[in-house]
C-alpha cells in the first residue's frame, strides 16, 4: 500500500525482511516422552514415510513409538548438552541464526533473522507468527538441508504452506530450496577439515563423505538428493584436489531406518572397503548436516568409530558440521544477500 493512500491516523506500516532459518527439529529433552513426541511428529510425516497412512498410523502409536523411545533418548542423553541442557544441533543452529543477525544488523536495520525447527521447537508457525508481529511483509526461508530431499526441503515448504494457508494478510515469501553446489559450502567444508586436522594428532590418509540416506524407492519416484549428494561430493573431491590435500575420498549413505532397501552405497559398507585399501586412518565428513546431531555424534562418533576398529582400522575421527563457525555463516549471510529482494 503507498504511503499516499494510507488513512489519516492509521497504524504504521513497517517494510521489514525476515530470515527464517529452519532445521530438522530435536527432542527438547532426552526422557522417554520428549523423544516420544519428537519421535511422533517426525515419523507422523507422510514425505517421511510413504506408506498407507492408515496402516502407517497403527504400526507407528502400537510398536514402534513404545520401544523406539528407550533406543532413541539412549543415544540423545550420549550426545546431550547437560550443561545447558540443549541438544547440539538446537544450540549450533541458535547460535548461527545469532550471529548471521548480528552480520546482517551491520549493514542493515530492516532486517530480522530468526530460526525455527521442522519438528518440536521452536516451530515454524511460531516463528513466522513472530516475524509478521515484528512487521515483516517479506520472509526468506533458508532450510539448512544442502541437498534438496521431498522428505526434507518439501517437507519443510508443506509446513510453510499450511501455516500460510491460516493468514489472511499473507507476507511475500523466497525458498531457498537447496545449496548443494555453493562455493561458500564448498570451501566450508574444506576449510572445516583442515581446521579439524590441525587439531588432532594423527593425519588422516582418507576422508569418507557420509551422507543420510534415503529408501531407494523414494529416489526411483523422482527425489533428486542422491545426485546432489553426488554433485557436493565431487565439487568436495575437486577442492581437495585444487589445495593439494593428497586424500583418498570415499562417499556412502548412512542411518538405515526400516527394512526396504536405501540409498547405496552403505557406509557401513564402505567402512570393510577403506580397510580392503589398507587406509588404517580415516576422517568422517558429514556434509549433508548443516549441525552435528545424533545422526553425527553417535552414530558416526561413536558406532562407526567402533566398528571401523573393530575391523582393524587404527585411528578414526570425525570432521564437525559447519555448526556455528564462520564458514557457516558467512555461507548464510551470502544465501541472504544472492536471495533477498
Amino acid at each position: 500500500m503507498s504511503s499516499n493512500h494510507i488513512p489519516e491516523n492509521h497504524p504504521k506500516i513497517e517494510k521489514n525482511l525476515g530470515i527464517l532459518i529452519i532445521n530438522l527439529g530435536t527432542p527438547d529433552n532426552y526422557d522417554f516422552f520428549s523423544v516420544r513426541r519428537y519421535l511422533k511428529e517426525f515419523l507422523s510425516d507422510q514425505r517421511v514415510i510413504e506408506v498407507n497412512p492408515i496402516a502407517w498410523k497403527f504400526i507407528l502409536n502400537f510398536f514402534i513409538l513404545n520401544y523406539r523411545p528407550f533406543i532413541a533418548k539412549r543415544n540423545y542423553k550420549k550426545i546431550w548438552f547437560t550443561n545447558i541442557n540443549e541438544s547440539p544441533l538446537s544450540y549450533y543452529t541458535r547460535n548461527q541464526a545469532r550471529k548471521v543477525g548480528e552480520m546482517v544488523d551491520e549493514s542493515y536495520d530492516h532486517i530480522v533473522v530468526d530460526y525455527a525447527m521442522r519438528y518440536g521447537n521452536p516451530s515454524i508457525e511460531s516463528k513466522i507468527n513472530k516475524l509478521i508481529d515484528k512487521g515483516c511483509q517479506k520472509i526468506l526461508f533458508i532450510p539448512l538441508y544442502p541437498q534438496y530431499s521431498a522428505a526434507t526441503t518439501a517437507s519443510t515448504c508443506d509446513e510453510i504452506s499450511r501455516v500460510m494457508s491460516k493468514i489472511r494478510w499473507q507476507p511475500e515469501i523466497r525458498i531457498i530450496n537447496q545449496y548443494c553446489d555453493n562455493g561458500h559450502y564448498i570451501k566450508g567444508l574444506v576449510g572445516i577439515l583442515k581446521k579439524h586436522f590441525s587439531e588432532i594428532d594423527f593425519k588422516p590418509d582418507a576422508v569418507l563423505a557420509s551422507y543420510h540416506g534415503i529408501p531407494q524407492e523414494y529416489f526411483d519416484k523422482g527425489d533428486p538428493y542422491s545426485c546432489f549428494c553426488k554433485k557436493t561430493h565431487r565439487l568436495f573431491c575437486e577442492e581437495i584436489e585444487s589445495q593439494k590435500l593428497n586424500l583418498k575420498t570415499y562417499f556412502g549413505f548412512q542411518s538405515r531406518f526400516g527394512p526396504k532397501e536405501w540409498l547405496q552405497p552403505y557406509t557401513s559398507d564402505v567402512l570393510r572397503q577403506v580397510i580392503e585399501d589398507d587406509v588404517k586412518n580415516l576422517a568422517v565428513i558429514a556434509p549433508g548436516f548443516a549441525c552435528d546431531c545424533v545422526e553425527t555424534l553417535e552414530e558416526i562418533a561413536m558406532g562407526y568409530k567402533e566398528e571401523f576398529l573393530s575391523l582393524g582400522g587404527k585411528n578414526f575421527t570425525v570432521i564437525p558440521c559447519l555448526n556455528d563457525e564462520a564458514y557457516a555463516t558467512n555461507l548464510v549471510y551470502n544465501l541472504i544477500m544472492d536471495y533477498m529482494w
